[in-house]
């Protein structure tokens, strides 16, 4: 590593136990994208949930032997990294993530913030500028 400070991974509500339930090729694919979010880099497979507002959402999709399966997590924070959820798509209808999903993913970033400020204090409660 080039001397980049890794920010901590933070998993929240049961998102590391469905992220645990992927296949193994997604697991690896998707912890490597983590870890370049950790160290302020961005991988192929990152995009931007604009419906959250700026860039401090993004979701990873990768398909698998026809699934797809997705991990949300948020930069949004200075000195760590929430992952917020962790699903596999079944919806039929496109490629939009299914309302019930955005709203839990809504839900967990209010409790991340929640953490975040708890734990940093509210002077730290900065986004960072991506």
């Amino acid at each position: 590593m080039d001397g980049k400070r890794i920010r901590p991974l933070n998993r929240v509500g049961s998102s590391y136990r469905d992220y645990t339930g992927f296949p193994a090729p997604v697991q690896d694919e998707m912890g490597f994208a983590l870890y370049r979010a950790q160290i302020g880099k961005r991988h192929p497979i990152a995009k931007t949930m604009k419906r959250f507002g700026g860039g401090g959402v993004v979701e990873l999709a990768q398909r698998h032997d026809g699934d797809t399966y997705r991990t949300v997590y948020t930069v949004k924070f200075a000195e760590e990294v929430y992952v917020l959820h962790a699903f596999q798509k079944k919806s039929k209808k496109g490629i939009a993530t299914p309302k019930g999903d955005i709203d839990l993913i809504w839900r967990r970033l209010k409790a991340a913030e929640k953490d975040y400020r708890k734990r940093h204090g509210p002077s730290d409660d900065r986004a960072k500028g991506r």
